[in-house]
């Protein structure tokens, strides 16, 4: 017998496990598929390995803070890339925004581009996703799941700070309550789809996002995502944790309201005192836990995408990371969300694998992952897939009339909703678990500890404390804290 199961190696599962090793667990960790990474994936093509999921890190301390606990420093492994421009914002009616690594060059360049009364404008909104930043973090990211009976006993000295937070609010009508610019109100609500979800009812807290790119940093990274699920499984191994892949779990076993291990899909039977569910939510409970009756969350659930890669030529208007503006912006989640089709005006994003973060690329061309915001597949049933081919043609088109893509480059890989629906069960396709809809949004993400069968954990970005890469680590973080008290108090 084990002291843990981990099920699932994405960041979330393979942070939860490091975190339980350097306590001095025994750990094993349960990959259904073939390599480990999760949403983090890469594949090959050509001796061209490249990135199939997130481009961008934030908050690259909590890479650091994992790595550090098999003695080790992020920069041991990898390099931080800081590329010039970070992004570049592509428009329709020709305008064009860059932003920068240091925040007072991306004021200066929104001065340049959409003028000073925009610039005065973003320095304000800076200093206001700040504040919000500085009053939620603590509580809301790096901290216990959040409940009102918590957040009651925070005292005196932390309610004055709750109205800092803007929940009440939503993204857009703050937005626009501060910023007189199209242009650059479009760029600010984009950060609602760092989670997933829609910025017209997502409450103002997330325009924090803003601070956490703009002013502590977007970076590459030397190798891309791919690289940092290496460092991970390198330090697990080192504090001898067992990495399995290709090993589908079936169901938690359950004993008189308390996990006991795994059933494998094989039928193997792993023993365990307690288990970490890296995984979707609405699997776990749907599935994993399915005899025991635990009610599943019931929310809406967040944004899918159409993802691609593409062997890119070299284009002088594209960026490390470009974006093309859908216009009017708000137009694309009406699709999404209110009429759960795919943008017929899809915002692109671009990620230069080669320019972002040091991948090198073929003799003709770079990595280029693209990427178009889309609903999740439907709970029952699925789209045809003549959906998702129209998606990727009106993609690409908006790609090469903006210029940074050639009507020559070509897909190298791809996947729909359907694909990501099918890559991990109970998504429905979803990126991020539910959507931030609403201003109780971080109540009703399901906590860390699952309530109703002793000894279970959920570490993953549709649980505390969010979607993301870095939410996915401080989850699997969070998951292990929670563990670990269980098993200090028993």
């Amino acid at each position: 017998m084990c002291d843990a199961v981990v099920i699932g190696a994405g960041f979330g599962g393979l942070s939860a496990a490091i975190s339980l090793a350097a306590e001095g667990l025994g750990v094993v960790v349960l990959e259904a598929a073939d390599a480990l990474g999760g949403k983090a994936g890469t594949h090959e093509v050509e001796g061209v390995r490249f990135d199939t999921g997130p481009s961008v890190v934030t908050l690259p301390h909590v890479i650091d803070e994992v790595l550090q606990l098999a003695g080790h420093r992020l920069s041991d492994h990898l390099q931080l890339r800081q590329p010039e421009p970070a992004f570049r914002y592509v428009f329709d009616d020709g305008a064009l925004v860059d932003v920068h690594h240091a925040l007072d060059d991306t004021v200066q360049s929104v001065h340049g581009a959409l003028g000073a009364e925009a610039a005065r404008d973003l320095s304000r909104f800076a200093a206001y996703a700040q504040r919000i930043w500085d009053a939620a973090a603590p509580n809301f990211v790096y901290g216990p799941a959040p409940t009102l009976w918590g957040v009651a006993r925070l005292g005196p000295r932390a309610w004055w700070q709750l109205p800092r937070v803007d929940a009440w609010r939503t993204m857009w009508g703050a937005i626009r309550r501060q910023v007189r610019s199209p242009h650059l109100a479009a760029i600010l609500a984009r950060y609602a789809t760092y989670n997933g979800s829609d910025p017209r009812r997502a409450p103002a807290t997330l325009n924090c996002i803003a601070h956490v790119e703009m002013a502590l940093g977007g970076h590459g990274i030397s190798g891309g995502l791919g690289a940092v699920v290496d460092a991970f499984a390198a330090a697990a191994r080192q504090l001898g944790v067992q990495l399995r892949t290709g090993c589908a779990v079936q169901r938690i076993r359950t004993e008189d309201g308390r996990a006991t291990g795994v059933i494998t899909q094989s039928g193997e039977v792993i023993e365990a005192r307690q288990v970490v569910v890296n995984a979707d939510a609405s699997h776990l409970f749907g599935a994993l836990l399915a005899d025991e009756g635990v009610p599943a969350p019931t929310s809406t659930p967040s944004m899918s995408g159409y993802t691609a890669v593409l062997r890119a030529r070299p284009s002088d208007r594209r960026a490390a990371n470009t974006v093309v503006m859908s216009s009017p912006y708000l137009q694309e989640f009406e699709d999404i969300f209110d009429a759960d089709r795919p943008p017929q005006q899809p915002t692109v994003y671009l990620c230069d694998q080669t320019a972002h973060h040091g991948i090198e690329g073929w003799s003709d061309g770079v990595p280029l992952f693209a990427m178009a915001n889309a609903p999740a597949e439907p709970v029952a049933g699925e789209r045809e897939a003549a959906v998702w081919v129209e998606l990727r043609e009106r993609m690409l088109q908006r790609a090469v009339a903006a210029g940074v893509v050639h009507s020559e480059d070509r897909v190298v890989w791809e996947r729909t909703p359907r694909g990501l629906a099918d890559r991990f069960p109970g998504s429905h396709g979803s990126l991020y678990g539910a959507a931030s809809n609403g201003p109780w949004a971080a109540f009703r993400r399901p906590a860390n500890r699952v309530p109703g069968v002793s000894g279970v954990y959920l570490a993953s970005g549709s649980a505390h404390p969010g979607g993301g890469m870095p939410l996915a680590i401080l989850s699997g973080r969070a998951a292990a804290r929670d563990l670990l008290e269980g098993v200090q108090t028993r």
